[in-house]
């Protein structure tokens, strides 16, 4: 009866660890693959600002913040 509650319990913290670096990994994998900004956000923070983007500017900045992005996620 006891080893089959301490075998209970040790394989709970061992799921409970899996899970929490497996949705760790998804999340940074889903965040890598669609950031929370898109070309349509940048673009309307910009005209707020007084600023005309151009096409070329946003993906511009759009290629610099997913390289960024990249190289803090190493």
């Amino acid at each position: 009866m006891g080893i089959t509650i301490t075998v209970a319990i040790i394989a709970l913290l061992v799921g409970a660890i899996a899970g929490f670096y497996g949705a760790r990994k998804y999340m940074e994998n889903y965040l890598r693959n669609n950031p929370p900004i898109s070309e349509d956000m940048l673009r309307t923070m910009m005209m707020q600002m007084g600023q005309k983007p151009s096409d070329r500017k946003l993906h511009q900045m759009m290629q610099t913040m997913k390289a960024q992005a990249k190289k803090s996620g190493k």
